[in-house]
C-alpha cells in the first residue's frame, strides 16, 4: 500500500514538472509581420549603400577620424615608399631568408647490405628545417 502511494506521488510530481516546462512554438518564437527580405531591405536600403545601422557605424567612423599633420604624411610617404617597387630596389631582396642551420652527423662505422658489407664511418650535413622560410619586409632577419 505504501510502494503505491509513493509511486502515485513520484508519477504524479513527474507530470508536474513535465508540464511547466512545455511551451508551444508561438510563444518561444513568435513570428513577426516582416519577412527575411524585408529585413534585409531595411537594414541596406535595398542594396543601395546601406541602411540605418551602416550610418551610424559610418558616423562613428567620422568622429574618430583627425587630419594628418605634415610629418605624418611624410612618414607614411617614406614607408610606403619601402613597399614599392621600382627598378632600383628591385635588385634587393625584400624578403629575406630565414636562418637555416646545418646540422652535422656522424655515421659510425657498420656492415651495409644483404651480403654484409663493411662501410667506414663518415660525417654528412643535412639541413635543420625542411623547407626554406622567408621573412616579411622588415622582420627581423639577424641572428637571435
Amino acid at each position: 500500500m505504501r510502494q503505491t502511494w509513493i509511486e502515485a506521488t513520484v508519477l504524479l510530481l513527474a507530470a508536474v514538472v513535465l508540464a511547466s516546462c512545455s511551451t508551444n512554438k508561438e510563444k518561444m518564437l513568435p513570428h513577426g509581420d516582416h519577412t527575411m527580405l524585408d529585413i534585409w531591405n531595411q537594414e541596406t536600403d535595398g542594396g543601395a549603400g546601406g541602411g540605418q545601422a551602416a550610418r551610424q557605424l559610418l558616423d562613428a567612423r567620422q568622429t574618430l577620424r583627425r587630419p594628418l599633420d605634415s610629418a605624418q604624411v611624410q612618414s607614411t610617404s617614406a614607408i610606403n615608399k619601402t613597399y614599392t617597387r621600382t627598378s632600383s630596389n628591385e635588385i634587393y631582396r625584400q624578403f629575406h631568408r630565414l636562418p637555416n642551420p646545418d646540422l652535422v652527423m656522424y655515421i659510425f662505422p657498420h656492415l651495409a647490405g644483404t651480403d654484409p658489407v663493411p662501410v667506414p664511418g663518415y660525417s654528412t650535413v643535412f639541413p635543420l628545417y625542411q623547407r626554406v622560410q622567408y621573412a616579411m619586409p622588415g622582420e627581423r632577419t639577424e641572428d637571435y
